[in-house]
């Protein structure tokens, strides 16, 4: 059988070949603890070395403020976690917004539960935050601002720059979340003015479990795991080698393709919005015309179900819901219902994603099979 359409890279990516090639001696020959001072230790400890410095180059920050996570949820809770109990004594409030990947949300959540507040800042129909909302939930006790770089389901760039500047002027330590971001649009520390930034590998053709954070060398922040002193002392633990690898070379590649990679990217997916507006009535795009990762294709199909939808695109293409509906109730994204998007629109929601590896020819497959299947739907009634 062959295999469906993959255009959900915002998910997870496919290995690059040549990312398995730099792994492959580590799987196979150079097995050592990169702590270990004897002869073993040699290679897999240079690689580390070589690795951070490939992840600071992407950046553009210092190597020694790269620190080596399991991947992006371990890097935004390492951030979270860290900067409240370094800062506590100072606040206990927090600032991020309604969009935010559970990995943010959820330790909020957490640490509410211990004494801190967090406000959650509302977006536009867009999902954008608004600056001038940034400044007003700001208090004396504020001691972080965290907002993701790039959203996760539409794609939606937030004003990371600005929000930046009044961090700086408040003395408020800025965390952002950019595992979507790294790879597919500059992402650059100091141009962001962030603090702390958070990376998945996974979401740039590096292995699963692995990540890195940002640590700016003036931020203050506790240790994440406790035992020797590994990764400057910040996350106790024998090093990922393999995983460590991996990225770094993912961070080299994106480096050196990322003007080709985005425009490669952004001409499938408007190749598959603009083939499917023409075939399909009554659909909606969701996130920033214009401010949105150029991968990142989030629609919704009038009166359909997601559901429905992907059961009859499923064999053949392979997308993300922005809804999925029971027999009982309809459970809508957080994102769409922060950005305010009917129900009747809602509910018919699918994200697409495209990638480096994504062909003209498979758009052209993908935009037949979801058109066939919107209109057979719509024709339906269901």
């Amino acid at each position: 059988m062959t295999k469906p359409v993959y255009l959900d890279y915002n998910a997870t990516t496919p290995l690059d070949p040549e990312i398995i090639d730099v792994m492959k001696p580590f799987f196979e020959e150079h097995f050592g603890n990169p702590s270990s001072t004897h002869w073993y230790g040699i290679i897999p400890k240079k690689a580390v070395q070589n690795a951070r410095n490939q992840v600071a180059l992407l950046l553009n920050c210092k190597p020694e403020e790269i620190v080596f996570t399991s991947g992006g949820t371990e890097s935004n809770n390492f951030a979270i976690k860290g900067v409240a109990q370094a800062l506590r004594n100072k606040g206990k409030h927090i600032i991020t917004s309604q969009i935010e990947h559970s990995a943010v949300l959820e330790v909020c959540g957490l640490l509410e539960k211990n004494g801190f507040e967090t406000t959650y800042l509302p977006v536009d129909e867009y999902g954008l935050v608004n600056v001038l909302d940034v400044q007003k939930a700001i208090r004396p006790d504020t001691i972080l601002i965290s907002v993701m770089h790039a959203n996760n389901e539409v794609g939606t760039i937030q004003p990371i720059e600005k929000i930046a500047e009044l961090a700086r002027e408040y003395g408020i330590v800025l965390h952002t979340d950019a595992a979507q971001s790294v790879g597919k649009i500059p992402a650059q520390v100091h141009e962001l003015g962030v603090d702390l930034l958070s990376i998945a590998g996974h979401k740039m053709y590096a292995p699963k479990g692995i990540g890195a954070l940002y640590i700016r060398k003036s931020a203050a922040i506790e240790r994440f795991h406790h035992g020797a002193g590994q990764e400057m002392g910040l996350r106790a633990g024998t090093e990922n080698v393999l995983g460590i690898v991996g990225l770094g070379q993912a961070c080299k590649i994106a480096k050196n393709s990322l003007e080709r990679n985005m425009k490669h990217m952004k001409k499938m997916r408007d190749m598959l919005h603009e083939g499917l507006k023409n075939r399909v009535e009554n659909i909606k795009l969701n996130g920033h015309p214009e401010k949105r990762l150029p991968n990142t294709l989030n629609l919704s199909f009038q009166g359909l179900e997601a559901n429905r939808i992907l059961e009859e695109i499923g064999l053949e293409i392979a997308a993300s819901p922005g809804a999925a509906c029971h027999s009982d109730k309809i459970d809508i994204s957080h994102v769409l219902k922060a950005m305010g998007v009917h129900l009747g629109w809602a509910k018919g929601t699918l994200r697409f994603s495209t990638g480096r590896m994504t062909t003209g020819e498979e758009i052209d497959k993908a935009v037949r099979v979801i058109s066939e299947a919107a209109n057979k739907l719509i024709k339906s009634g269901k």
